[in-house]
């Protein structure tokens, strides 16, 4: 199977998934040698002079200055808000279906910006170009640089009417991208010496030493990330995801899919049957938070009702596409922490 259709695959599986893949991120080509030369400087600079981002593509944008108009991947938009940098267009989960800011939103009011698609291969072109957009930012998932959410049909049309900026969150640690977002709004003039952002950056190592020493000292609980369809489970494994790369790097003990099993979805996640459902052992189920899944209070198979870690309660939200923030990324470390630290062996 090619990249590309490996990429389309993996990404749709994603989506069905709930979150059972999450994310990643090691740069493909240009890994170091991108993040030397991310073109971001200080906030005065970046408001005076010509703006340049060298991305997780290894391609550079240059521009006469800062953008203002900027289109963003939700959960990006998300991410620059905690930083100070606002857009005026998004696109991606957005709004649930009663209204409300939907959970890759983050703090943002979605009330104060354009919402130009809020479902898988929806993406308002015409509305996209009323914004006289300056600056397209997303996600990658994929080696390809395959733009996160600009759908397969419109992205030559959506190319021509502005330049593009991918953070890649495919097969990295978190800390990666996190610094490339800190980076990116940087360049974008945000302030990265105020108080809230450096007090995030602490707590979030802070958390991470937590959850090192949390693993050291419970190495036999074992840790499942889970996703939930109507039809289907989903084990994610933890290469190619940011979240969960990051946490076994920091000793996390997870349950893993074979490759085998993983093979027919480019390498994220095995799919089991609900009759399947306790294939594998686990004393915490990580359950992906995202609107695309079935959440774990609204899972009515009796199969799921039995696992020995949910009749012990200890099933936890993960964040699947973490919003690339410190102060995002703080309680997605501080609760596996915790729920590492008080678990019951059950498995």
């Amino acid at each position: 199977m090619s990249n590309a259709r490996t990429a389309r695959f993996s990404r749709r599986g994603l989506l069905a998934a709930g979150g059972a893949l999450g994310l990643g991120a090691v740069l493909t080509a240009c890994g170091d040698e991108d993040k030397k030369d991310s073109g971001s400087g200080s906030a005065d600079e970046a408001k005076s002079g010509p703006w340049t981002f060298k991305d997780d593509r290894g391609k550079t944008v240059k521009l006469d200055k800062v953008p203002a108009n900027i289109v963003a991947f939700t959960g990006v938009a998300a991410a620059l808000y905690d930083y100070g940098v606002e857009v005026k267009g998004v696109f991606g989960p957005t709004k649930t279906k009663d209204g409300k800011a939907d959970v890759q939103a983050g703090d943002m009011d979605i009330s104060k910006v354009t919402v130009l698609g809020n479902v898988w291969d929806q993406f308002n072109v015409e509305k996209y170009a009323a914004l006289a957009p300056e600056v397209l930012i997303s996600t990658t998932f994929d080696s390809a640089g395959t733009l996160w959410y600009v759908p397969e049909k419109s992205k030559d049309k959506i190319a021509k009417l502005a330049p593009s900026v991918a953070i890649s969150v495919f097969d990295r640690q978190l800390t990666q991208p996190l610094q490339r977002m800190w980076e990116l709004a940087e360049s974008l003039g945000a302030d990265m010496k105020a108080d809230k952002v450096v007090d995030a950056k602490k707590r979030f190592e802070e958390a991470s030493e937590r959850l090192r020493k949390a693993a050291k000292a419970h190495p036999d609980i074992k840790v499942m990330a889970g996703s939930a369809s109507q039809e289907l489970f989903y084990v994610s494994g933890t290469n190619l995801s940011v979240d969960l790369e990051y946490f076994k790097a920091l000793g996390v003990n997870f349950v893993e899919p074979s490759e085998e099993a993983k093979k027919a979805t480019g390498g994220w996640f095995e799919s089991l049957s609900w009759e399947n459902v306790d294939k594998y052992k686990a004393d915490i189920i990580m359950m992906d938070d995202r609107s695309s899944a079935i959440q774990p209070a609204d899972i009515t198979e009796a199969t799921w009702k039995k696992l020995p870690a949910v009749k012990a309660g200890q099933v936890i939200p993960r964040s699947a596409e973490p919003i690339l923030s410190y102060d995002k990324c703080v309680p997605l470390v501080e609760n596996l922490a915790a729920a590492i630290e008080k678990a019951k062996k059950v498995s």
